[in-house]
């Protein structure tokens, strides 16, 4: 038990790493006072420029996926939930994802929205589908320009993809279906501004739309590919 609890506690901690944070503070910045406010990549890559938004974007979606891969073969299966070290993964991705949303290192602030973090998780748990997903937030990102659009639509797509692979009895379906009701709920201010035509969007205040959208997609299949092959050693 006390095993499994370090580990949640780990993963939690993990998550906490605030690397839009740390990003910004290596340049005298502080990202929570600038551009979006938010302290995730996309904020990153606005307010400090893309290449640093792009580590960022990796390191988050690595602190999902490595409590993932890496915690339950540390439980014994006495330990785990419905000894099953499917629940277990999913409650260390889930303890990933609130750190990054609030941060102990920030004292519990508010931290990035998770949906790199959480893509990160569902990585680790099921490779393929959340490729696919991820491959529908590069088209929505590449021909919209907008990142929360591509965000909240590969969010969607997610557990419709489980649900035809795995079955909607499955873990992983039902944690995906909450997942995706979190991601809304913490992209309402831009289903706001998308609604009434007021989201940023790459293109606007002197960033050229295609070079960034493309450098992300880019990236994205290498994150994703480095990733996989790992979960897969």
């Amino acid at each position: 038990m006390l095993v499994f609890v370090a580990c949640l506690a780990a993963s939690y901690c993990l998550g906490s790493i605030p690397a839009a944070y740390i990003a910004g503070k290596s340049r005298g910045i502080d990202l929570r006072k600038h551009g979006s406010g938010n302290l995730g990549a996309t904020n990153v890559m606005r307010v400090l420029g893309t290449k640093i938004g792009m580590l960022v974007f990796a390191f988050d979606m690595a602190k999902g996926a490595l409590p993932v891969i890496v915690f339950p073969r540390l439980v014994s299966a006495a330990a785990l939930p419905f000894g099953n070290p499917v629940w277990f993964a999913i409650l260390c991705g889930a303890a990933a994802i609130a750190g990054h949303t609030r941060p102990v290192f920030l004292a519990f602030g508010k931290g990035g929205k998770g949906v790199a973090t959480a893509g990160g998780v569902f990585l680790a748990l099921a490779p393929v589908q959340t490729l696919l997903a991820l491959v529908v937030f590069a088209v929505v990102l590449l021909s919209s320009g907008y990142v929360s659009l591509g965000s909240l639509t590969s969010a969607a797509i997610l557990p419709v993809l489980l649900a035809i692979t795995v079955g909607i009895r499955s873990p992983i379906f039902a944690v995906s279906a909450i997942i995706a009701l979190f991601v809304f709920w913490t992209h309402r201010a831009n289903i706001v501004r998308l609604r009434n035509g007021e989201e940023h969007r790459f293109g606007k205040r002197g960033v050229a739309t295609k070079r960034p959208a493309a450098t992300l997609a880019i990236s994205l299949i290498i994150v994703l590919a480095v990733l996989i092959a790992a979960r897969f050693a």
